[in-house]
């Protein structure tokens, strides 16, 4: 049997967890807190330099005095620790600078959820927190599980007014937002030749919203043309290697679509959703940022205006991306539509900086969150859409295609579920000690603690997490969470960013133990490096009835439900040993 992508990265077959050194470690104005817990591992000199890829961006340029400080700390830590590939704030988005460094065959980690966009070179890329990040700078290694795989095959082409965020969407409707959970996708077939690295690289951007480890394109003679006369060494599926699931798709089938509120798979036609009013668009972020994409959105805008009351964000991803569209005229065009052009910065999709929309609005962009509050405003709504469909928008104040397809989609799974929208403080959701959301799916980070905190409330400091914690979601929960209590939810549990904030609040207010019926990658693997114990175990979710009586031993590998026992598969020697050491900084000091 032949071996898929990440069997032959990792050398290893799926299910396998093993240690190895990435060839980059990626971080950005988290890099603050690592440094903190890099410290607090008692570590001094970074393992290997070279290694570290830093880019100032989140909030670039800093909103605040506290942000400004924590910037110029970043800049003293990668001179004085000989970091040589450092990107000050205004050089561009970190996975858009990560095009200079990914190489084929590479590993590469970041603390970041849309790591995962360097597949589109070949290269196993997956994000991890900020606690995992730290340990490496330290040891240099971490630890990966070798994940299923599952295969794309393409086919066609895509019609004209068609884009690779729309393609992205279809996916992501077919499947869901856990649709690749914990898996590696892998894009074959004739239709990957007529994308180019820039569609693939919002494809795999977009891996995340599936709750994939990562995606990744074949070493085609596209791939070879971007790297030109650079020698590279590929890497690929053997023809018979082993899939946990196929899926084929037409691209001539693909219609424009938007991601609507508050979910990334609430998919529907822009032709269903056509006339919706919208007040605000973005056009821009790591998703959709690249000259191709400002040129699709310069083209529809040239010679006209933005409607009335009608604000339009243009962020290109890097300063090289914004000095071509100076030279290309595009920026004149943005300005002369009535447009707004900033920096290159995550701020606007994450809601930390420029652009945070008013209570009502809503905004149509071309991020790849939706989540409600993602940008930075709970009371707005943020629909997702191409470059085309957000420029069109603009000009008419209303949800406008560019093209007219008008097939009704409707709901693509028949089991879709929108996202959540919180409960209502009064409801008692804890009865001894057993906070019940078993009927929750896709409770997301941004719920768990607001995006726009990632910044002010640090990773490293647990303490001023807890007034925070679940309040998107359960306003009860942060003043009542108690040592010992234990946590009961639905599907896809902390899907969303990497954002290590909720895992280091759980495990720092004592809770015993998160029992999910699925839970996403990153968040699971926060919970293993804060000492968190996060169980698998859908039959325990589904049998609990309200004053049931739980407990749980690591020991032993078992969950009593009153007089049931479930007994669940223990954690590898090395991660076990990290959860009953209380957490990776302890493990690795204790090392």
């Amino acid at each position: 049997m032949g071996k898929t992508f990440v069997e032959k990265i990792f050398d290893a077959p799926r299910g396998n967890i093993i240690f190895r050194k990435p060839d980059i470690v990626l971080s950005h104005d988290n890099t603050a807190s690592i440094r903190k817990t890099f410290e607090k591992m008692n570590g001094e000199d970074i393992a290997d330099p070279d290694q570290l890829l830093i880019v100032l961006d989140h909030n670039a340029p800093p909103t605040n005095a506290r942000l400004a400080t924590d910037y110029q700390e970043i800049r003293d830590f990668a001179r004085t620790k000989g970091i040589n590939r450092f990107y000050d704030a205004g050089r561009g988005i970190c996975h858009q600078i990560m095009s200079n460094h990914a190489m084929p065959g590479m590993i590469i980690v970041g603390s970041d959820s849309h790591t995962c966009t360097a597949g589109a070179f070949n290269a196993m890329a997956a994000g991890i927190d900020r606690t995992e990040t730290a340990g490496i700078w330290k040891r240099g290694e971490t630890w990966f599980m070798v994940p299923d795989s599952m295969k794309i095959n393409l086919s066609g082409r895509l019609r004209e007014g068609v884009y690779a965020k729309d393609l992205s969407l279809w996916i992501i409707g077919l499947i869901g937002s856990a649709g690749a959970n914990y898996r590696s996708i892998e894009f074959h077939g004739e239709g990957v030749k007529v994308l180019g690295i820039s569609e693939r690289m919002t494809l795999a951007n977009l891996a995340s919203e599936m709750g994939a480890k990562n995606a990744v394109f074949p070493p085609d003679e596209v791939l070879k043309a971007f790297f030109g006369s650079v020698e590279i060494n590929v890497v690929w599926a053997d023809p018979d290697a082993l899939y946990v699931e196929e899926i084929d798709i037409n691209l001539s089938e693909v219609v424009p679509l938007v991601a609507a509120p508050h979910q990334v798979d609430h998919i529907k036609t822009v032709a269903e959703v056509g006339g919706t009013r919208v007040q605000q668009g973005l056009i821009g972020t790591c998703t959709n940022g690249r000259i191709e994409d400002l040129r699709e959105a310069a083209a529809i805008l040239r010679g006209r205006q933005v409607a009335k009351g009608f604000q339009l964000l243009v962020v290109p991803a890097s300063r090289d991306i914004y000095l071509q569209a100076i030279e290309e005229g595009l920026i004149t065009t943005f300005l002369g539509a009535g447009a707004n052009v900033l920096s290159a910065s995550c701020g606007p999709c994450l809601g930390t900086g420029q652009g945070i929309p008013a209570d009502g609005f809503r905004v149509i962009s071309t991020a790849n969150r939706n989540f409600k509050g993602r940008m930075g405003n709970r009371e707005a709504e943020i629909y997702l859409a191409s470059p085309a469909t957000v420029a069109s928008s603009a000009i008419t104040g209303e949800i406008t295609s560019h093209v007219a397809y008008g097939q009704k989609l409707g709901k693509f799974r028949p089991d879709q579920k929108l996202g959540i929208t919180g409960i209502a403080a009064s409801e008692p959701r804890r009865i001894n000690g057993v906070w019940n959301y078993a009927d929750v799916d896709n409770l997301n980070t941004d719920q768990m603690i607001a995006g726009n905190l990632t910044y002010t409330v640090s990773s490293a400091d647990p303490e001023s997490i807890l007034p925070h914690l679940f309040a998107g979601f359960d306003p009860a929960f942060a003043a009542r969470v108690g040592k010992g209590d234990i946590i009961l939810a639905g599907e896809n549990f902390g899907c969303g960013s990497s954002r290590e904030h909720p895992a280091v609040g759980l495990a720092h207010a004592g809770v015993k133990a998160v029992i999910v019926k699925s839970v996403n990658r990153i968040f699971f693997r926060s919970s293993v490096n804060q000492g968190l114990i996060l169980i698998v175990q859908a039959d325990v979710v589904e049998s609990y009835r309200s004053g049931d009586k739980v407990s749980v031993s690591l020991e032993s590998g078992t969950i009593e439900l009153n007089d049931r026992v479930f007994h669940y598969p223990p954690l590898p020697g090395k991660l076990l040993d990290i959860i009953r050491k209380k957490g990776l900084v302890n493990w690795i000091k204790e090392s």
